[in-house]
């Protein structure tokens, strides 16, 4: 009886791991039609293969955004690992529940759609966060980083873009809490021999990743996939990929290589560096183009009449906006911050500094200043001021008297603002008016140069503010780029 007992088991075991689905590129051209397949791809396939099959395996998985990595790593590879062993316990996370539950049905209606793979779903199992399969332990469990592990073990752990975006990333408190909850929830639930994947989008260098890769006696392996190779053969580097030297990657998007350049200019260093390459940098300037490579203009797009006003001709007819933009200071000492008062003006995609005035006010003073900058640009009907500092007291003491006052209140820290409006100054939407027209404006360039570590840095919060106020929400750029979900990756376009 016992050997008969052994025998079904063995019987039992061979038949959960003996399948025609060598690597989760073959689920992909089952489940999506079409699937790209690139070298990265192939790369990201076979570490995900060797992950799998090695027990207590770790592996980190960084790859430009929207390139198919969250697709394979995320939703093709755990239903291949249910094909390889139908009671694979997968628990997966990512940054938000809505995201988490997505991938979970995702999977689900997967398996559901095509019995070809020899998998069914459990009875009764209409949770898309937590589901097993027919007769078998295995099965996925989705929550959010942050959430709940439920108590329950798993096998293999599968974390995909633990943070949303720029806003998230440069949070020191929103990193700790991720660092948190994977030590107190997904530690916790790691069983014997599990395996662990991240797959993520870096944004900081003390990211998820950074933490894992910096402990002593780390064992985890890191497999980044940069956009463009960047390595050195004269010091004995190859490139991942095989590629020359200044080569972008073939892209699951379809980008050339002149698409692939163009986005590395408007990203700029810093972003290009951290997104694409794989490689964030300590925050240590490179925000902000060198002064020589910002977009300036040199003859005036005003009108100025005879009692000192300036006029924009054609600003309503042609759907132009300008907006005054304010930094106030508390006191108006020799140490104190300054007083930055600026006028912006949009004319399609970009953005115009015509004025600014930069110095150390007092209250009286500051109040004069917005109503003398009224009066110079009357067309400037919105006045952003951040509402902090002496900025609300002067909302309320002219918000009688001079109309358009806009409270802000300021989101995020000054270098997670300034990192939202970066794209724009590198891809030449911000415009500066040479020193001819406007002096004062080597300050901003001054400040911008060294940002975050100026000694001073108030031309650069009118500038966010403003630039923020008539671009960021009308246009996509990489500051509102989130972490890729499945969508952005499923294009049915074949590359083999």
């Amino acid at each position: 009886m016992s050997i008969d007992w052994m025998t079904a088991l063995a019987d039992k075991l061979e038949a959960q791991t003996t399948t025609t689905w060598e690597s989760p590129l073959d689920i992909a051209r089952v489940i999506t039609p079409g699937t790209i397949q690139t070298p990265a791809l192939d790369l990201i396939d076979q570490a995900l293969i060797d992950c799998y099959n090695t027990p207590d395996a770790r592996l980190i998985i960084s790859m430009p955004p929207q390139e198919g990595k969250s697709t394979r790593a995320a939703k093709d590879f755990p239903i291949w690992a249910l094909t390889q062993n139908q009671d694979t316990r997968i628990f997966s996370a990512s940054y938000s529940q809505r995201l988490a539950e997505r991938n979970g049905r995702a999977i689900r209606n997967a398996i559901a759609s095509h019995p070809e793979l020899d998998l069914e779903i459990a009875d009764g199992n209409s949770a898309v966060s937590d589901w097993r399969l027919q007769d078998h332990t295995g099965g996925v469990y989705s929550t959010s980083v942050g959430g709940s592990g439920s108590g329950q073990p798993a096998d293999l752990v599968i974390i995909d873009d633990p943070i949303k975006d720029r806003k998230e990333a440069d949070s020191q408190t929103y990193r700790d809490n991720v660092w948190d909850w994977y030590t107190d929830v997904v530690v916790a639930r790691l069983a014997p021999g599990t395996s662990v994947v991240v797959i993520l989008t870096r944004w900081h260098d003390d990211d998820l990743a950074g933490r894992l890769i910096a402990q002593e006696d780390s064992d985890w392996h890191f497999l980044n996939i940069p956009a463009r190779a960047d390595h050195r053969p004269e010091k004995g580097e190859a490139d991942i990929l095989g590629r020359e030297p200044g080569e972008y990657m073939i892209s699951a998007r379809g980008r050339t290589q002149a698409q692939w350049a163009k986005r590395e200019r408007e990203s700029g260093p810093r972003t290009f560096a951290a997104l694409y390459q794989g490689r964030p940098t300590p925050d240590s300037g490179g925000v902000f183009p060198p002064e020589e490579d910002w977009a300036r203009y040199s003859q005036p797009m005003w009108v100025e009449r005879p009692d000192g006003s300036r006029i924009i001709p054609g600003l309503r007819e042609n759907g132009y906006e300008l907006i005054q933009s304010w930094d106030m200071a508390f006191k108006d000492t020799k140490s104190s911050d300054f007083v930055v008062g600026q006028v912006w003006l949009r004319v399609g995609i970009n953005a115009y500094l015509l004025d600014q005035i930069r110095d150390r006010l007092n209250f009286n003073a500051t109040v004069e200043a917005v109503k003398a900058m009224t009066a110079k640009w009357p067309q400037a009907a919105a006045k952003l001021i951040e509402d902090k500092a002496n900025g609300s007291a002067v909302i309320s003491h002219l918000s009688k008297s001079v109309p358009g006052m806009i409270p802000i209140e300021p989101e995020g820290s000054k270098l997670a603002r300034a990192n939202a409006i970066s794209p724009f100054t590198f891809a030449k939407n911000v415009i500066l008016p040479d020193a001819a027209l406007q002096p004062n404006v080597a300050e901003l360039l001054g400040e911008a140069k060294a940002f975050p570590n100026s000694a001073n840095d108030d031309t650069i919060d009118g500038l966010s503010q403003a630039v923020s106020y008539l671009l960021l929400h009308d246009l996509i750029d990489e500051s509102e780029l989130v972490a890729e979900e499945f969508a952005d990756d499923a294009i049915p376009i074949s590359y083999f």
